[in-house]
């Protein structure tokens, strides 16, 4: 067996599930860089053989094409992301209020792109020219995203934080605006910290959406009154 690094040279190919899982992970790590660092249309499969260490026969041991790696990637990333916008979540304290959760999720959100930047980067400049398949593949992600944030409304409505009204429509308001602070947040400094942005949009999507009286806007910080 040669030792990873050795660009062009055949490993073993692993045997038990625990060795396929740890190929895979290797594998997808480098594609992630390579994606990022050069785009989806100029890699190929060869570069990403060449980062990883192995052979470029030995990737179609694990990915049929380069369309079906990406695809798992863009998987796997959005799997991380739900797990750490829901961890955020369980351990936001109830001590800061009813916006709490919220604010964390959309905190989880902001910092996992900044820490992330490149490669969803790659996600906006050419994720929506691979086709219907690649589009019908977002959807359904963008759809899991809108399902976290429904229980998180309906949740609030339940306190009586948030207006009476429909639950996947107030979702999809969060997730769009949340989508494209994080997306202005790669390319332009807004000189706000990913938590001020996030206290931002908590604000603003809980105040737009309370019901009439709950609180008088000139409270609301940096409103000025009527």
């Amino acid at each position: 067996m040669t030792t990873a690094g050795v660009p062009g040279r055949p490993l073993r190919r692993a045997v038990s599930e625990a060795d396929k899982a740890s190929r895979r992970t290797d594998i997808l790590s480098a594609a992630k860089q390579v994606f990022a660092e050069r785009g989806y249309h100029a890699t190929t499969i060869a570069d990403i053989a060449r980062q990883a260490g192995l052979s470029y026969g030995s990737i179609y041991w694990y990915y049929e094409s380069k369309e079906a790696l990406f695809h798992e990637l863009v998987s796997a990333e959005a799997s991380a992301l739900r797990a750490h916008i829901n961890g955020a979540v369980r351990t936001a304290s109830t001590d800061e209020g009813p916006a709490a959760p919220l604010q964390a999720a959309v905190r989880a959100t902001l910092e996992f792109y900044e820490a992330d930047s490149a490669f969803v980067r790659l996600l906006f400049r050419d994720a929506f020219a691979l086709g219907c398949g690649f589009e019908e593949h977002l959807s359904a992600i963008h759809a899991s995203f809108v399902d976290d944030a429904e229980r998180l409304v309906l949740l609030a409505q339940r306190q009586g934080e948030l207006v009476q009204g429909s639950s996947k429509m107030m979702a999809f308001a969060i997730t769009a605006l949340v989508g494209q602070l994080a997306h202005r947040r790669l390319t332009t400094d807004d000189e706000l910290s990913a938590g001020e942005a996030a206290s931002f949009a908590a604000e603003l999507l809980l105040n737009g959406l309370r019901p009439r009286g709950r609180r008088d806007p000139s409270q609301v910080r940096g409103t000025p009154p009527a």
